[in-house]
C-alpha cells in the first residue's frame, strides 16, 4: 500500500467510502478523502478492513482537500459506470 493509492472501505459506520492513502503502517493505514476526513485529520484504519484498487493519485492531488475531492469523485464516477 502506497501513498495516493486509492481504497474502498469494507467496514465501519465508512463502509463503502472511497479514500486516499495518505501514509500506510504494517497494520493501519491513514486514509483522507477531503470531505468528512480532510488531510489534516486522516482516518487510521486497518489495513484489513480496505479494499485496495489500481488507481492511484499523485501528489499534486494530495495537496489540498479540494483537490482531494475532485479527484476521488472522477475515481468514483468511473467505477459507477462499470470500471470496477
Amino acid at each position: 500500500m502506497e501513498r495516493g493509492q486509492i481504497v474502498k472501505s469494507l467496514a465501519g459506520r465508512d463502509a463503502g467510502e472511497w479514500f486516499a492513502v495518505v501514509s500506510a503502517g504494517e497494520d493501519f493505514a491513514l486514509l483522507a478523502n477531503g470531505r468528512e476526513r480532510p488531510l489534516e485529520r486522516p482516518k487510521k484504519k486497518r489495513r484489513k478492513h480496505l479494499a485496495l484498487t489500481a488507481g492511484a493519485l499523485d501528489e499534486e492531488a494530495l495537496r489540498s482537500n479540494r483537490s482531494l475531492r475532485a479527484a476521488l469523485s472522477c475515481f468514483c464516477e468511473h467505477c459507477d459506470e462499470g470500471g470496477k
